[in-house]
């Protein structure tokens, strides 16, 4: 268990400045733009019986400013090199790989009612972060990513686009997800090859449905972009999913891609699965 500081204070006066450099195998890309960095921090709104989780705090360039909001904040860091400069900020900071955390028992005595994520993610990584943030058990209020501009369009690619796929209607399937603004690659330090955006994901109330076998068939349904949905659904009954398509007016040379999520769903619950 952590301890944590139910009224965050702490004193956002001098910080140490070691010079650390990036770990190129970390995918480590500093931001260090003061005013992307407020934009960031005020794209939410928090009282102070609400949490603040910040993932790869780094050397605390934004974290300075989720502390102003003065609300429960806590942070996974992997890299132990930062301990020096966050310490300084703040405690509550564990310092370890956070695919590795169980925060259903890390926040397990702290009464809140808002939990939300702030973080700023390497491209390699942004898939295994957010799949364990949605099977944590924990009831995420909204998260704030900073991604690849490239995996930000993937994230809130619409259907018929080349950046529509699996992933997209897996994230649509949990939360609104919104595009706030973009991040020149100038704005960090490395600089990184290609541009950043900032990106809102709001959780939205689920359907009652069995998610593993629905996910495994979304899976089935994207197994092959360049065949229809028909040969990629062959070990399903066709004669149940056709009529669903009708009703929305696709036809049977439909590929998933061309799919909207709630077209998936009720394909899904009319296979009875």
């Amino acid at each position: 268990m952590f301890f944590f500081d139910f009224f965050v204070k702490v004193c956002l006066g001098s910080v140490i400045v070691l010079k650390i450099p990036a770990k190129k195998s970390l995918g480590q890309n500093f931001l260090k733009d003061e005013e992307i960095l407020k934009r960031i921090s005020n794209t939410i709104s928090v009282t102070k019986e609400d949490v603040i989780l910040e993932i790869g705090p780094g050397k605390g360039a934004l974290t300075k400013y989720l502390l102003e909001k003065n609300c429960h904040y806590f942070a996974y860091e992997i890299d132990t090199r930062m301990e020096p400069i966050l310490s300084k900020l703040t405690s509550n900071v564990k310092y370890e790989d956070f695919l590795l955390s169980d925060l259903v028992n890390d926040f397990s005595l702290l009464t809140y009612q808002n939990f939300y994520v702030v973080a700023n993610i390497p491209y390699y990584i942004t898939t295994p972060i957010i799949e364990h943030l949605v099977s944590s058990g924990i009831s995420i209020s909204s998260m704030i990513l900073l991604v690849q501009k490239e995996v930000a369009d993937r994230f809130s690619a619409k259907p018929c686009t080349k950046d529509y796929g699996y992933f997209t209607v897996f994230l649509n399937y949990y939360f609104e997800v919104e595009t706030q603004f973009l991040v020149n690659r100038t704005c960090f330090d490395p600089v990184p090859k290609v541009d950043s955006a900032v990106v809102k994901f709001i959780r939205k109330e689920t359907k009652k449905l069995d998610e593993k076998k629905f996910f495994e068939f979304l899976k089935c349904c994207f197994s092959n972009k360049r065949k229809t949905l028909h040969n990629n659904l062959k070990q399903y009954d066709w004669n149940v999913i056709f009529p669903v398509l009708e009703k929305y007016h696709y036809s049977s040379m439909v590929r998933a891609e061309e799919l909207p999520l709630e077209v998936f769903e009720h394909i899904f619950f009319a296979l009875n699965l």
